[in-house]
């Protein structure tokens, strides 16, 4: 397999600038204020915590009641205040997400809409890919710095308020990811609805979190060699077992030790916990679910320790806006994987694939003055590149719209569900009809995305017909954009007839954009 692929580089911010993150989870409402240097290097100024139980009414009732979605706003108003006093006034700055407790609402819609008119704040889509993403890169700082718990086979994972999410990792590479509908809040609710004594209240939990751990067996049947785990609860149950602040590294603690801290935690009522430990009532009555899950996990894989990092979401989020949407190698590396492993699903030409997404790349980079589209696409392209013949396996008839039908419908790591549509109708319009507003999925796009689609399959089709022959002859090539056409230089001594005739027709949708026809020439090798 040719891995030779191009990736974007990583964009930095050429002045400091301050940005905000706000995380609407399931049981709090949270807050990160940083600053991004020049260099990209973060440096995290305050963060502000409001608990909040948006999940106690979405996951009991479907709906998020009129009340808490005033004291939601009433928050808000208080974050947005005090981002004010940090002058972050831009909206390129401040980054609004919601996880399970709000996507799970029936009245989600008119929530984010209450918020928006409310706050002015506007709460972006969040979806499981994204979030698999931003988990990812908040690990990757400890894969150069501590790269013996990334050796083999290692599981990572964060109990949140209504899910569990897992990212299973072999040799630093995404094998699978997944959230699973296990949560703290939901298992806490569940007690509450059956009224269960402590003895039984943990069986019910523990039948739960199995039941789960056979779910992840089902997809990844090896057993780990690391857990790592992530999120409030282990992090907090690390520093008292520890009796030390968590920093940059990963902290090693033993499941024994774990499970006794663990039963003085389920063998307290929440009022204790929230004595002893100054924290706020939600957090305790989370506290219990949320390491039981943890211990119940290393103890299922048979694991003597756990590693907890300390990261969190809203760190993750703040890096990925240090580098704007532009894909890092490391997180591009993860994403070209997955949609590889796609195609091979769909039994695809590997080589072909690659090569027109390498030549995509290449055409993309050098006509950029022309095109003066970001990274974000670039790498769009390129996915949509590796995957454009895969409708073939369905029938060659219609193939294109087969693989946008495949994309559409299939789940691969790192790629949310905007920039997977974009993607989709790449590959749709690698061959045949051009996009057009009677088109579904093309017509309901913003302006700016039709206007980005429509580029990135021109130069698709630039790239699909520079290796017709599926024999890869054409490996470099230089494009000069002249006042009345484009030139395509390659240094070929063999014969380019066929690709001519094929860019003279690939070329069209190219010259109705840009204004410009595609010539490819070639001069011999010295």
């Amino acid at each position: 397999m040719n891995r030779d692929l191009q990736y974007a580089n990583v964009e930095r911010v050429a002045e400091p600038k301050m940005v905000a993150v706000i995380d609407i989870g399931a049981s709090s409402l949270r807050m990160q204020i940083a600053e991004i240097r020049g260099d990209g290097s973060i440096r995290n100024l305050e963060s502000f915590s409001q608990a909040l139980s948006i999940g106690k009414d979405s996951f009991s009732a479907g709906v998020i009641a009129k009340e808490t979605i005033e004291n939601c706003v009433h928050v808000l108003s208080i974050y947005r205040a005090k981002l004010d006093e940090y002058e972050i006034t831009d909206s390129e700055n401040i980054r609004v997400i919601a996880t399970s407790g709000v996507n799970e609402a029936s009245n989600r819609m008119a929530f984010l809409d209450r918020i928006y008119v409310a706050t002015g704040f506007e709460v972006g889509s969040f979806d499981e890919a994204e979030l698999h993403r931003i988990t990812y890169r908040g690990l990757q700082p400890y894969f150069d710095s501590e790269p013996k718990h990334f050796k083999g086979e290692v599981l990572a994972m964060e109990v949140g308020g209504g899910t569990t999410e897992t990212l299973w990792l072999s040799d630093g590479n995404v094998e699978f990811a997944r959230a699973f509908r296990l949560g703290a809040l939901r298992m806490r609710q569940r007690l509450e609805l059956y009224d269960a004594p402590l003895d039984q209240a943990r069986e019910m939990m523990e039948r739960q979190i199995r039941d789960t751990i056979e779910l992840l067996r089902d997809s990844v049947p090896d057993k780990p060699d690391q857990l790592i785990a992530m999120g409030g609860d282990v992090r907090f149950a690390a520093q008292e077992i520890k009796q030390i602040p968590l920093g940059n590294e990963l902290v090693d603690i033993k499941l024994k030790a774990l499970e006794k801290f663990l039963a003085e935690v389920l063998s307290s009522s929440p009022e204790n916990l929230v004595t002893r430990y100054h924290m706020s009532l939600p957090d305790a009555e989370l506290l219990g679910p949320g390491l039981l899950t943890v211990a119940t996990f290393a103890r299922a894989y048979q694991l003597e320790k756990i590693a907890v990092a300390n990261v969190n979401l809203r760190d993750g989020v703040i890096s990925e806006m240090a580098k704007g949407r532009t894909w890092s190698q490391s997180i591009g590396k993860q994403i070209l994987r997955a949609a590889t492993q796609l195609g091979n699903k769909y039994h695809f030409n590997e080589v072909h694939a690659t090569h027109v997404a390498k030549l995509a790349c290449e055409l993309f980079d050098q006509l950029q003055p022309l095109h003066e589209m970001s990274g974000r696409f670039r790498g769009l392209l390129q996915v949509a590149a590796i995957l454009h013949k895969i409708g073939s396996f369905i029938s060659a008839k219609a193939s294109h719209k087969h693989s946008m039908y495949i994309i559409n419908h299939s789940e691969f790591f790192g790629i949310g569900s905007e920039d997977k549509d974009l993607v989709a109708l790449v590959a749709r319009y690698h061959r045949r009809a051009v996009p057009s507003s009677r088109h579904l999925g093309y017509s309901s796009l913003s302006r700016e995305l039709r206007v980005a689609v429509s580029k990135m399959a021109s130069i698709l089709r630039l790239a699909i017909a520079l290796d017709v022959s599926h024999s890869q002859k054409i490996n470099e090539l230089e494009c000069k954009i002249l006042v009345h056409e484009i030139q395509i230089v390659t240094q070929n001594m063999t014969d380019l007839t066929l690709e001519r005739m094929e860019l003279r027709r690939a070329s069209e949708l190219f010259e109705s954009i840009f204004g410009k026809p595609v010539i490819l020439t070639s001069t011999p090798v010295e």
